[in-house]
């Protein structure tokens, strides 16, 4: 394994404010650009990948900076109230505060749709991030991969009653698919315009993905027409891509933008 052996434990807890909610921040200090980890929908920012992460800038002396969205984690509010729109504010927020100069953001599933609608914010205002590294990137997932498996029941549920509790396969517990959800969703959809993040964009994708199909990750790369973007498709590669070796793939993703010595 070629990750280091720094102990996770030693990154500072801290936290922000960000609207009405107390946001938990870990970071491990280290040489910039920062690596900030945006993780994925009901993920949080203790979870394998994560950790291996600060490990990796614990070993190559670099700045990993990891935190959890409102309703996930050690972070404050309610799952139920968050919204794309909310917690890509919450993300901002954070890159903002800690992460310097010419960030690198490393989105993982719904952390990849909102890593790029903040490189994207980014480029427009003239201060583009190093690049980015994509794990099942799950773009408008929302409209794309949510709701047109519904079942009409479940639709009607969502927009009548306000949510719907879908059973989930990593999790004894059904969770809420909100209607505020799916509407702010609509508001940030990357598919039905231009994309261009000016970086350099590396995706990881499995092709034995349930959740975010390989060919949506093909997808994301046509709209990513002007961009500098290289795929990596594990032929089988589950979701969380979680593996030793899907991690030493992450981490070399990493390491193209930047090296590690």
């Amino acid at each position: 394994m070629r990750w280091g052996s720094l102990n996770v434990t030693d990154s500072e807890l801290q936290f922000i404010d960000v609207a009405d909610n107390r946001i938990a921040v870990l970071t491990t200090d280290g040489r910039g650009p920062s690596v900030i980890w945006l993780g994925g929908f009901r993920s949080d920012m203790r979870g394998t990948k994560a950790e291996r992460l600060a490990e990796w800038g614990g070993q190559w002396n670099r700045a990993v900076i990891r935190f959890d969205y409102s309703g996930h984690g050690e972070s404050g509010g309610r799952f139920e109230d968050g919204t794309i729109s909310l917690w890509a504010r919450e993300a901002r927020a954070v890159i903002d505060t800690f992460g310097g100069h010419d960030p690198v953001l490393v989105g993982s599933s719904m952390g990849g749709w909102i890593a790029l609608m903040i490189a994207k914010a980014m480029a427009e205002e003239g201060r583009p991030v190093s690049g980015l590294v994509l794990i099942a990137p799950a773009v408008d997932f929302t409209e794309r991969l949510i709701w047109p498996e519904l079942s009409e029941s479940a639709q009607h549920e969502i927009m009548e009653h306000g949510q719907w509790l879908r059973p989930s396969e990593y999790s004894e517990e059904p969770y809420p698919i909100t209607r505020v959800l799916i509407e702010d969703g609509r508001d940030n959809l990357l598919f039905d315009r231009p994309l261009r993040v000016g970086a350099p964009v590396r995706i990881l994708q499995g092709m034995k993905d349930p959740d975010v199909p390989w060919s949506h990750a093909m997808t994301l790369v046509e709209h990513l027409a002007e961009d500098d973007v290289t795929v990596t498709l594990v032929k089988d590669g589950d979701h969380r891509l979680s593996r030793d070796e899907d991690i030493e793939r992450l981490l070399e993703a990493v390491e193209t933008i930047v090296p590690s010595a």
